[in-house]
């Protein structure tokens, strides 16, 4: 099969000449062309403009074979986890050929892919970079090489232009849409006539564009607790304090400005907001990763255990007088601690006399960060809430503001009984 991994939010004449690349191999070889095309959210981890149905046609119009959906990915993971689960999905289907547009020349972005590969870096590679997801894509078929012992032959085109300019998606999307859903003449001569039809069936029929669920966004927004928001998947604890405090939450663009305050872009705040959307917890985002690894997909630096040896590294240093910074690089360049990471560790309490007698051992202990940046739990006896911060050493303290900052660590809390009095028993993973 020749493949094409895509959103076509819509098919441009970019992806048309995508399309034509992937017919001219498959009609030389005798192979199919089929088109991966992102399903329920697109790689930027955004609803979609138009409809997936809509998509297919409009691919199949521009001359594709076959549609291959590819759902329940990127409204959960970061693309640098996308891009391995995509990869090997093709390879183990039997794509043998890969289409793909690049501005940069195809010998540099193999010998870009070539350094990082060295290196084992698949997930870091710098924003600066041309063309950074096709280094990203060619690297991570050079890696699962090792894993199914085949792997895509990469055929690069020129990215589609119109006077000079790339052809964008989302600025046709932008144009039709300050058209008052109308497309202009200017947006028509980017689209192959079969796009312009559909896209206008899919506007008389009110299925574009398409949006999130504002009602259930908003008011799991406005209304869950901190822990429920820190444990959802892609919040850390400064964006749970900057969306705790810009309640009441009324539009989208609202919730953007919080996130921005915690320094979220443009792609994360989207998959933030699709896992507050879709209530997509750590735990299932950790758990699919792990299958994934036992699979043999993932690259080694972006492994769930890779994160924690970090978090470890990290706050061993600190405790040793370097910065995080310079702790995380010289983690990057291969130093270690001699010891392991701790997976299970105890914190204490700051308990009242009148709250002793409604705690029972093995009660579960909701973990947060209060509006003072504390480590904190909340125990929930029947009938009252025990809220305290968590005691503990300063190396152990950091390790699991690292942990909760992560994103993706779940961790959990349970109640334990020991002879010094009552504990929170953690546990990482």
């Amino acid at each position: 099969m020749i493949g094409i991994s895509a959103d076509f939010d819509p098919v441009h004449l970019g992806h048309v000449d995508l399309i034509q690349k992937a017919r001219e191999l498959g009609d030389n070889k005798g192979k199919e062309v089929v088109i991966y095309l992102n399903k329920g959210y697109s790689a930027n981890h955004a609803p979609f403009f138009a409809s997936f149905e809509a998509r297919s046609r409009m691919a199949l119009g521009a001359g594709a074979d076959r549609i291959v959906p590819i759902e329940g990915l990127h409204h959960r993971l970061t693309m640098a986890y996308t891009v391995p689960i995509r990869i090997a999905m093709m390879i183990q289907d039997g794509v043998t050929d890969y289409v793909d547009a690049a501005e940069v020349n195809p010998v540099k972005i193999k010998k870009y892919a070539a350094g990082f590969i060295k290196k084992g870096i698949f997930s870091g590679i710098p924003r600066s970079l041309p063309n950074r997801n096709v280094i990203r894509w060619y690297a991570v078929n050079e890696f699962l090489y090792q894993r199914f012992n085949r792997k895509m032959r990469f055929h690069f085109i020129r990215e589609g232009k119109a006077q000079g300019e790339k052809i964008s998606g989302r600025q046709i999307r932008r144009e039709i849409m300050e058209n008052n859903l109308q497309i202009p003449g200017n947006v028509k001569k980017l689209l192959p006539k079969s796009t312009t039809a559909i896209l206008e069936e899919e506007i008389e029929k009110g299925n574009i564009p398409g949006h999130r669920d504002l009602e259930v966004l908003l008011k799991r927004l406005n209304t869950s607790s901190r822990h429920y928001l820190l444990n959802t998947a892609h919040l850390n604890a400064e964006a749970v304090e900057h969306i705790i405090q810009g309640r009441w939450y009324h539009a989208e663009n609202q919730v953007w400005a919080s996130l921005r305050q915690a320094d979220y872009g443009p792609v994360l705040s989207r998959l933030a907001l699709s896992c507050v959307e879709e209530d997509v917890t750590r735990r299932e985002i950790y758990e699919l990763i792990m299958d994934y690894e036992r699979q043999g997909i993932i690259p080694p630096d972006q492994t769930m255990e890779r994160v924690i040896e970090r978090a470890w590294y990290v706050s061993s240093m600190v405790e040793k007088g370097l910065t995080s910074s310079e702790a995380h690089e010289k983690f990057l360049k291969g130093s270690k601690t001699k010891d392991k990471p701790s997976y299970s560790f105890d914190a204490g309490l700051h308990l009242r006399n009148f709250e002793l007698d409604s705690l029972k051992e093995g009660m579960e202990a909701h973990l947060y960060v209060d509006k003072r940046g504390v480590l904190a739990c909340e125990l929930k006896p029947p009938g009252r809430k025990v809220k305290s911060p968590l005691k503990l050493p300063g190396k152990m303290a950091t390790y699991l503001r690292f942990l909760v900052d992560s994103q993706v660590i779940p961790l959990q809390g349970k109640l334990v009984k020991q002879k010094r009095g009552w504990r929170i028993r953690l546990k990482v993973g």
